[in-house]
């Protein structure tokens, strides 16, 4: 059985899946077959390209070529912002031992009521009880010295 997609099935399917990113948040996926359908749309409508199978493979190549190429750009111009300040630090805070930690050891801290994993970054052992300064935050994990 052989099958065809005629110029105009492209294009509709082209203005759908663009239509279909106005209704997600966001992320730049349908647009870009959207892009593939419409280009394919347009090299049939003069007889270009009639081949059904010659067809999807363009459809292919273009959607994900102006993905490749398209999708940072305009992620980056359109996409969600990120703050460039750090809403809640805890480096430069003083948190007290729960363990010994050794010079690159790892033991416990607390830490604004938590108990946290840390890692003395520092020069001299961390005793039990005894204050020390966060160095840095590392996941879940803080850096810290004497």
């Amino acid at each position: 059985m052989d099958w065809t997609i005629s110029w105009w099935a492209w294009i509709v399917l082209g203005f759908g899946l663009a239509l279909l990113e106005l209704t997600t948040p966001g992320g730049f996926y349908f647009l870009f077959f959207g892009v593939g359908a419409l280009g394919v749309g347009l090299l049939a409508w003069p007889g270009l390209v009639e081949d059904t199978a010659f067809q999807l493979m363009i459809f292919s190549v273009l959607s994900v070529g102006s993905s490749l190429i398209l999708r940072k750009p305009l992620l980056r111009r359109f996409g969600p912002k990120t703050p460039d300040i750090e809403v809640d630090s805890m480096i430069g805070e003083t948190a007290i031992a729960m363990d010994d930690i050794d010079v690159n050891g790892f033991g416990k801290v607390e830490l604004r009521g938590a108990a946290w994993n840390a890692r003395n970054g520092g020069e001299q052992k961390v005793t039990r009880g005894q204050r020390c300064t966060v160095q840095r935050v590392d996941g879940l994990s803080l850096w810290v010295r004497s």
